[in-house]
């Protein structure tokens, strides 16, 4: 019995390094041996460039509308080939009379679709998608920042026929208080992982901060999908597709204003995420999708099943070894202290953010621990039906 035990133990052991890290060393040494892959480059002519469609989705954002317009605006791309179409079903405050003063500004080219019922994101934007008549939608949040050449550098990447859409970086304004360290530093990391993904084969899944597809690729989604983004690009792999990404069109946003408004985001997102993989069954045949497969098992499965469930597990396993006297010792021994050193930083992390203090080597395992926990609360969610589809905006700094 207590060898069985020991196997699974290092078998979990195993499971949450690969999740974190093994799998990000893995593959940064295939693509090393792979070679970089080699993309066409965009030439530089008005005339083959395709027409784009810009779509955001915006609920109350009076606070961030105005400033998305401007940096709408100052998009570098042709102003007869860029569309803008705003949709704010549901807003009570100022959205849309701030869209409509600014119009004139964009000319014919924007346009506001507003319903007074609020049935949430998936809804809004499916009932705008029959006006879109351009070859390429890029979708982008109110509260974001695009850098001058999003546009540019994401449409280039549809030269290359197997793409059918486009992730761009989503960055994450660092600070010094836990919500933003943790957050800033989990998608550096993540943003590193995309690109190896990409060179491998394809992205798992885009951001809702920045994404494109091409338009007749386009499918809609279960009304109560609760991560939309990702599931819409997944399908697009599903069916044959790659999704690219690009690293030099990038959105910004603030991070969330304190950890409790960051869990806010990744109770929803794990939810969601624990959704999209039974609705995503099919892509855990590796004999139907090959190298698909690893990468969505390695980068987004485990993170959201196995990795956060083994967690305790190991914890107690390794408390049991000690007491038992189980051989060699002193590496459980070792293991053991390491963990709870690992879980005394995170309390201290805690404690820090609650007295402001920045310590922020200490809240890189609070917000580790953060993301985890997520994962139980996503779960008991999704089973009670009380997770909603309908976004509760977390607060940004």
């Amino acid at each position: 019995m207590l060898f069985f035990l020991k196997l699974f133990f290092w078998f979990a052991l195993f499971i949450v390094f690969y999740s974190y890290m093994g799998y990000g060393i893995l593959l940064y040494l295939i693509v090393k041996i792979k070679g970089k892959k080699k993309f066409n480059q965009l030439v530089n002519s008005e005339e083959n460039l395709p027409e784009v469609t810009l779509i955001v989705a915006a609920y109350n954002e009076e606070n961030y509308i105005e400033a998305k317009i401007e940096n709408s605006l100052k998009l570098n791309y042709p102003k007869d080939k860029i569309h803008f179409f705003f949709v704010t079903d549901g807003t009570t405050d100022t959205t849309n009379e701030r869209i409509l003063n600014h119009k004139n500004s964009f000319g014919a080219c924007v346009q506001l679709f507003f319903q007074p019922e609020r049935r949430g994101k998936i809804a809004a934007v499916e009932r705008i998608i029959p006006f879109v008549e351009t070859p390429i939608i890029v979708f982008s949040d109110a509260n974001t920042d695009l850098n001058r050449d999003a546009i540019l550098n994401i449409v280039k990447h549809y030269q290359n026929p197997k793409v059918g859409a486009v992730a761009g970086e989503k960055r994450v304004n660092l600070s010094a208080e836990a919500a933003g360290a943790g957050e800033g530093i989990y998608w550096k990391y993540e943003s590193q992982l995309k690109k190896w993904d990409y060179q491998l084969y394809s992205v798992v899944g885009a951001a809702g901060e920045l994404f494109s597809m091409r338009t007749e690729l386009h499918q809609p989604v279960e009304r109560d999908t609760l991560i939309e983004d990702f599931v819409t690009t997944m399908r697009i792999v599903q069916n044959g597709y790659r999704v690219g990404y690009a690293p030099d069109a990038y959105a910004v946003e603030g991070h969330s204003a304190n950890v409790k408004e960051e869990l806010k985001r990744k109770i929803r997102i794990s939810a969601g995420g624990l959704q999209a993989i039974w609705r995503l069954r099919a892509l855990l045949n590796p004999f139907k999708y090959g190298v698909l497969t690893f990468q969505y098992v390695s980068h987004r499965v485990l993170r959201w099943t196995l990795a956060p469930l083994f967690l305790p597990i190991i914890l107690f396993l390794n408390y049991y070894f000690i007491e038992v006297g189980a051989q060699p010792q002193h590496i459980y021994v070792i293991l053991f202290w390491a963990q709870l050193f690992f879980y005394a930083s995170a309390i201290l992390g805690w404690f820090f953010e609650q007295f402001k203090m920045k310590v922020k080597i200490f809240y890189i395992p609070y917000y580790f621990c953060v993301i985890n926990y997520s994962v139980y609360r996503g779960f008991m969610r999704l089973v009670s039906g009380s997770q909603s589809v309908v976004w509760e905006k977390a607060k940004r700094a």
